[in-house]
């Protein structure tokens, strides 16, 4: 069992930056994939970033050059480094970790944070 804590978060401006961060508690060992999603208001869960225990990443779009994931496998914590943002950023966003290479389908995962509210105003 992995439990899945998140931190970070909040309200910026546009061209602002923030940084999340979710730390792994439990047996992590089998774990291959992590990943972040968000959910913004009124539409579904969509990926945004995912790195595998190779250290192999892979980005939406929407995000490529201005976010960046990143691990440290010592302290269990997968980091989301925003910059750029923008107001269509906004959404909750979710720490999800996989036993498969999973890339960005979300039902792959097994185990899910609890979400944090990132809000991008303009």
């Amino acid at each position: 069992q992995v439990q899945l804590v998140e931190s970070g978060g909040g309200s910026v401006q546009a061209g602002g930056s923030l940084r999340l961060s979710c730390t792994a508690f439990g047996y992590t060992d089998g774990t291959y994939s992590m990943a972040w999603f968000r959910q913004a208001p009124g539409k579904g869960r969509e990926g945004v970033a995912v790195i595998n225990r190779d250290g192999d990443t892979r980005y939406a779009d929407s995000v490529t050059g201005r976010f960046t994931i990143s691990q440290d496998n010592a302290k269990n914590i997968l980091y989301l480094q925003m910059n750029s943002l923008k107001p269509e950023d906004t959404g909750s966003y979710y720490c999800a970790a996989g036993y498969l290479d999973s890339g960005f389908e979300a039902a792959h995962y097994a185990y899910w944070a609890q979400g944090t509210r990132v809000t991008v105003s303009s």
